[in-house]
């Protein structure tokens, strides 16, 4: 039984959190590299105006992670941490500093682009080519937002997929094969497919999918989604969102205890 003082409360808000893996993640992570002193829990908020009293609630509170639906919400309680936050409007990290305030920076960023990039290396498509993609993301929350950051950086061209009509945006009635036939890379930043909700699917002619697409779904869990099961069986390459999670779990843990100089306990 672990009987160290725990001085450094992290966790992980969003609403509901049933999907999440954070907890255990951190709490392995925190017994394996020694930083006993240190705990990680979940805080399913059902409002994002519940923020105040969690942290009032938690003095040694040093750190947050963010997920649904808050990553763009969260930015009323918090001052930019990097110029990534304000160009996307969603944050999906907090450092809470000694003063009580709240610092945002945007892990996703960095661990979509990797892991994409990785992913892309491996089916022989060239940084080179990058230029030549065409690609939908599904969705338009805080999610997006960070992938369509990182498809900027990368030169690869994409329009957005909306329930509803929005100005520069599509609408899912509007994915027809033949536009489907123009696209070679698809990410759904929608929840749609996570667990307990497996059977749910983007609103695709999946009749249009094919070897010639690949299929990026940022849910973890189940490791393969309806719309992954369903692409690969077309003859899709495909990918799910957990390599990511834990890149961009890795950099929140590198922004938390470089803020804060937390050492390992000597053993």
């Amino acid at each position: 039984m672990d009987t160290h003082e725990v001085k450094h409360l992290f966790g992980l808000i969003g609403y509901p959190l049933g999907h999440s893996f954070s907890g255990r993640y951190f709490s392995e992570k925190f017994a394996r590299e020694g930083f006993h002193h240190c705990r990680y829990e979940l805080f399913p908020i059902p409002t994002i105006e519940a923020l105040p009293d969690l942290l009032a609630q938690h003095a040694h509170l040093r750190g947050l992670n963010v997920t649904i639906p808050y990553k763009e919400q969260v930015l009323a309680f918090a001052q930019a941490g990097e110029p990534a936050v304000e160009s996307l409007g969603a944050a999906n990290t907090l450092v809470v500093d000694s003063s009580g305030q709240l610092w945002a920076y945007n892990t996703d960023v960095i661990g979509f682009e990797r892991s994409l990039c990785a992913w892309l290396h491996e089916l022989g498509v060239s940084e080179s080519d990058f230029d030549q993609i065409q690609a939908l993301i599904l969705g338009t929350g805080g999610a997006a937002k960070a992938v369509s950051f990182v498809l900027r950086q990368l030169r690869i061209s994409y329009r957005m997929v909306s329930r509803s009509a929005t100005r520069g945006e599509l609408i899912y009635e509007e994915l027809t094969p033949a536009l489907l036939q123009r696209v070679q890379l698809i990410v759904n930043t929608t929840p749609l497919g996570m667990a307990p909700h497996v059977t749910t699917i983007p609103s695709l002619p999946m009749e249009a999918i094919g070897c010639s697409h690949m299929i990026f779904d940022l849910v973890y869990n189940p490791e393969k989604t309806r719309l992954l099961a369903e692409a690969q069986q077309r003859g899709a390459h495909v990918k799910n969102g957990l390599e990511m999670l834990y890149l961009q779990a890795e950099q929140s843990w590198n922004i938390w205890r470089a803020h804060h100089r937390i050492e390992p306990l000597a053993q």
